[in-house]
């Protein structure tokens, strides 16, 4: 499920936010580093209090809250009210800058903080509109009981600044008076529910593959854009529920059902790889590879709707460009995304009761994504109701995932294709529909900048949704061409692009969260799980009666037209979506099945072929899920028992799939060269696993990088590749032969390097699966250069990435192969949000930790996330992992990937760190007893 937190402000910093930081370093260097009064009694004055009694507002009775040694808060109160006023109160000691910036992120109002490097960020996410959602949500749909828990949360986190100046809150904040007049503004409840639009937006599904496989038009035939998206492997990588169907008779999803579900459920007319038009064309290329020095695919064509995508391409071009500089609330969007959970039923535990494992695969972050806490009533009872403990969101009551008395739960992202771009053909007037044109619901925004001017800009929406393409000056200037067919409406001064998006309608997700904490069993469970709408989660469950559980939730829309892996004409009615969502009654969900585990790691739901809703076509593809599935089965297999540590041990396995099906061929190829052979002889008795000590694992990634880049990466468009990946092309309207007059141009690529293509992840390794069968293909091909002869085989291209991966290492961990590891090239670096993410080094060292040499890999189970076209950086992790003894709870253990505390310096800023890299879990305490025997430090909140 859930991926960054504290949210960074996008990359694109302007000359404040740059002052800024040479201020910051300036205070510091001469504060703390230099031991001087004002930079000490600065960082130390924003500590929080744990010990001793702090009188605070609001409250009806004694709270108490008690901290373990890594400065875990267990609260304990006598009321629900007081209990959730505790948890502000006390998330505001620790994180409330963190706080502070991701509701800045969700409100579109970075440029307060940060300045006039932020002003395009935040007209693209006031364009969205996140904040206006949550304020409808909160006056409008969710309960009153729920807006009495977030007020009074909001009361705590307002009781804790209350006659606080910034600089007692967080060392950031003296920083910021330094160059702005920046005051803290009181904590409301929508600021809460914002949150849940900036996880959903991060959990969004499949837009940028529905971007990128339209810019892929540019240079390659639709058949060559369907071998880069292959179907799911149902054969190879199981889905999470094998059995089931909807029944006819009740309309209701059937966990035992057969098939033949209800075809009001069915997706309509496909429209293949046709993006807006209805002829059937689709842009493109003249399917001919090669034509290049690095064998760039096809070329483009004229503006009829057979050559090239010139104008949409600009267009979705710039919209990913946007994308990328929006701040990353949970991590890069993509198939990376993702998270491992697990339930195992008892009749296979050592326990003799369910054993559930979590870890949600987000970027890293300093502070963490996550914060560990506990939430008891004294007393259970009707009228207090809590007695829960897990991972919850700095800034949001409740727990998130983690368990009660009776049942535990964990939460992965199931990928529903919530988001559908639309082709929209604009005027002055408006857009048009039907052959009518209907004028634009628009609205004014003011962005504050500070030290500047404020900025206004004018929001556009269609009955769909806003009109994104207005966010930047690249979208703004629509194209000539677009891939249309002929059809499409006169193309005049070009197409703007808007967004329908299920989490801009108000819903009840919050609602969700506080009924899942006080669920008591499967049925409970699932009429919580009905109201979490967005986003759209794989929810497993566990109960103390030995009961074990899937459910798949979620506002998923129904298409009347189209299948949504590409963009939509809008100026088609037919192509919108039906009123009613998937209803929740009809999507899947296992209790107690025959197998006794569910896995579920962002792999297929179900089988399409016994259940005709279109969850998404863009699944992850299972090479995660299908390993646990097979840890499992080896484990009980014979009678076999599962444990506690086989569970965390099943956690932190990092075999490389790709590596078992690449690396018996790379050991059969023939190297001459002493140099390359000596790389390849490491690869010899490899048993696949991706340790940080390993020299094989680090040359086989290598070798797996440039094998991707010969083979894909160098015949991709501009607008996907890495920034500063550039090769030389003939020109996109090219045609005919290479000669004078239609020579090489020099093209270099456009994206973010953690979102560029080919990322390495899973999809690929289905696209090269059957490809290795075939000793001669057109993407086995590349074009010779100085050093190296062109290729026309599977091997000769293998034995070219070889020698490329031998002397990238060479460069980077020099020329001795027995020196060389993967960790070295594999590094995490946790960088403090903000402040720490640009800057002289100075500022890294003082507020950014590591870097930690980590093993696993891309698509491994200990998924350390790395992207292929950009590099070999961790860009996701596990953001924390938990092991759920069931019943009984105080074996249970967990991690979180940095600490308790958000402040720079403080001894729980990383203290979980080194323990999380070497796969290691703490003791959970969740019991009375448990808890005070754990306890280091209590603190008493008095009325």
């Amino acid at each position: 499920m859930p991926s960054n937190t504290s949210a960074p402000p996008a990359k694109k910093k302007g000359r404040r936010a740059r002052l800024l930081l040479v201020l910051l370093v300036l205070v510091l260097v001469a504060g703390v580093g230099a031991g001087g009064y004002w930079g000490v009694s600065t960082v130390r004055g924003s500590f929080p209090q744990t010990t001793g009694e702090i009188r605070l507002d609001g409250l009806s009775g004694q709270v108490e809250v008690k901290r373990d040694a890594l400065g875990v808060p267990q609260i304990y109160a006598d009321n629900e009210q007081d209990l959730f006023r505790a948890q502000g109160y006390v998330q505001a000691q620790d994180r409330f800058y963190e706080m502070d910036v991701r509701r800045h992120v969700t409100a579109g109002r970075l440029s307060e903080m940060f300045g006039e490097g932020q002003v395009e960020t935040d007209s693209f996410l006031r364009t969205l509109g996140w904040r206006r959602v949550a304020q409808e949500e909160y006056d409008k749909v969710l309960s009153p009981e729920t807006k009495k828990y977030l007020q009074a949360y909001a009361e705590g986190v307002n009781a804790y600044l209350k006659d606080r100046e910034p600089g007692d809150v967080s060392v950031e904040y003296a920083a910021l008076a330094l160059t702005n007049d920046y005051a803290i503004e009181p904590w409301t409840p929508v600021d809460s529910v914002a949150w849940l639009k900036a996880m959903a937006w991060d959990l969004r599904g499949n837009m940028q593959d529905e971007i990128d496989r339209s810019l892929l038009t540019s240079r390659l035939t639709p058949a060559q854009i369907e071998q880069l998206y292959p179907e799911y492997p149902y054969a190879l990588h199981q889905p999470i529920v094998d059995k089931g169907a909807v029944d006819d008779s009740t309309g209701k999803f059937d966990p035992a059902g057969k098939g033949g579900d209800d075809e009001e459920l069915g997706t309509g007319e496909t429209p293949g790889t046709n993006p807006a038009g209805s002829d059937g064309s689709t842009g493109g290329s003249d399917g001919s590879t090669g034509g290049s020095e690095n064998g760039s695919t096809g070329s483009g064509g004229s503006a009829d709707g057979s050559g090239a995508a010139d104008g949409m391409t600009s267009q979705l071009a710039a919209l990913s460009e946007v994308l990328d500089g929006v701040p990353d609330l949970l991590g890069p969007n993509g198939n990376g995304i993702g998270s491992n959970s697990w339930v195992v039923a008892g009749r296979y535990t050592t326990s003799g009761k369910p054993l559930l494992a979590n870890d949600p695969h987000l970027a890293p972050q300093l502070p963490s994504l996550w914060y560990q806490m506990g939430l008891h009533c004294r007393s259970v009872s009707a009228t207090c109701r809590y007695d829960v403990s897990g991972y919850t969101f700095s800034g949001m009551p409740g727990v998130i995932i983690g368990h009660n008395d009776k049942i535990a739960w964990g939460l992965t992202n199931l990928g529903a294709d919530v988001t559908d771009l639309y082709l929209e053909k604009i005027g002055p007037d408006g857009y048009l529909v039907d052959g009518k044109v209907k004028p634009f619901v628009t609205r004014e925004e003011t962005i504050k900048v500070a030290g500047g001017a404020d900025r206004r800009i004018t929001v556009r929406s269609t009955e769909r949704g806003p009109l994104v393409s207005d966010r930047s000056s690249e979208l703004e200037a629509v194209g000539q061409k677009a891939p249309v067919g002929n059809a499409a409406p006169d193309r005049g001064t070009g197409y703007g692009v808007s967004l329908q998006w299920t989490a801009l309608q108000p819903g009840k997700s919050m609602d969700a969260i506080f009924a899942i904490d006080r669920a008591k069993d499967f049925a409970s469970f699932r009429a919580a799980a009905e109201n979490f709408e967005v986003p759209s989660q794989n929810l497993i469950y566990a109960d103390t009666e030995g009961n074990i559980g899937y459910q798949s939730p979620g506002r998923i829309p129904q298409r009347t037209k189209g299948d949504g892996t590409l963009p939509a004409p809008g100026w088609d009615s037919s192509y919108g979506w039906k009123k009613q969502y998937i209803p929740f009654e009809k999507l899947p969900y296992e209790y107690n099945p025959d197998r006794g585990y569910i896995v579920t790691a962002n792999q297929a739901v179900i089988d399409p072929k016994n259940y005709s809703a279109l969850l998404t076509k863009d699944w992850g593809y299972g090479s995660r899920s299908q390993r646990i599935n097979d840890l499992i089965e080896s484990k009980i297999k014979d009678g076999g028992k599962i444990s506690p540590d086989d569970m965390r041990t099943m956690q932190t396995d990092n075999r490389s799939e790709i590596a078992t099906l690449l690396n018996p061929l790379l050991l059969k190829i023939d190297i001459a060269d002493p140099h390359v052979r000596e790389a390849q002889k490491l690869l010899e008795g490899w048993d696949y696993t991706q340790e940080p000590d390993s020299a094989a694992a680090a040359y086989f990634n290598a070798v797996w990088r440039n094998v991707l880049k010969l083979a894909f990466g160098n015949k991709l468009p501009k607008e996907v590749r890495a920034e500063g990946d550039c090769i030389n092309v003939r020109p996109a309207d090219a045609t005919g032969p290479v000669d004078e007059q239609n020579k090489l141009v020099r093209e270099c690529g456009q994206r973010d390097p953690d979102s560029a293509q080919p990322d390495g992840g899973d999809r690929w390794y289905e696209v090269v699966r059957p490809l290795l069968k075939q000793e001669k293909s057109e993407w086995w091909t590349t074009p010779g250069n100085r050093t190296d002869q062109a290729t026309e085989t599977r091997d000769q291209l293998l034995a070219r990435a070889m020698k490329d991966a031998r002397w990238e290492l060479t460069a980077k961990l020099g020329k001795d192969v027995s020196t060389w590891s993967w960790g070295r090239l594999h590094q995490l670096t946790l960088k403090n949000q903000t402040l720490g993410t640009a800057g002289p080094g100075v500022v890294q060292r003082l507020l950014n930790r590591g870097p930690w040499n980590l093993g696993g890999g891309e698509a491994a189970v200990d998924a350390t996330g790395w992207n292929a076209a950009g590099g070999y950086e961790v860009i996701w992790v596990p953001s924390m992992r938990m092991v759920v003894n069931v019943g009984d709870w105080d074996k249970s253990r967990w991690i979180n990937l940095t600490g308790a505390s958000g402040h720079a310096f403080h001894t729980h800023y990383t203290d979980q760190t080194d323990a999380w890299a070497k796969g290691d879990l703490y003791d959970w305490a969740h019991g009375k007893a448990a808890v005070d025997a754990a306890t280091k430090d209590t603190l008493v909140l008095k009325p």
